[in-house]
């Protein structure tokens, strides 16, 4: 007998995006910022990388820069899209140093921590219709 899990929804209400895969990103390394049951952290934003994000988050303890193979991690640069735990971006976001947002590929599981205004505020998200920026 095979289990599926519920699919997860975006911060949008609509089916989850990729973030990215170059490099694998997602607590489950499938490019996706899907937490499922097993991520207590929620690694449920997907954030492109920023100089200022990457070195305010080295500041409070989590590097992100340095290599850790032994987590399947490759170290970020700027322009990197990963899927940041919702609370580290917060505390960039209150410092005032928010990396951007992708809102169709950030899990709805960060509204758990953080309102939705704040990653509306940030996001890069380019609509279907290019049309409807104005």
């Amino acid at each position: 007998m095979t289990f599926e899990l519920p699919v997860e929804r975006n911060v949008l209400g609509g089916v989850l995006e990729e973030c990215g895969t170059d490099p694998m990103t997602g607590f489950h390394r499938d490019g996706s910022c899907a937490c499922g049951p097993h991520d207590p952290g929620l690694h449920a934003v997907c954030a492109v990388m920023t100089a200022e994000f990457l070195e305010h988050q080295r500041s409070i303890g989590n590097d992100l820069v340095t290599p850790r193979p032994e987590w399947h991690f490759p170290g970020l640069v700027p322009g990197d899209r990963w899927c940041v735990v919702a609370v580290r971006w917060l505390q960039s976001y209150a410092a005032g140093v928010a990396a951007p947002v992708v809102l169709a590929a950030t899990s709805e599981r960060a509204l758990e921590v953080l309102p939705l205004e704040a990653l509306k505020q940030c996001s890069v998200d380019v609509p279907d219709d290019p049309g409807d920026l104005s």
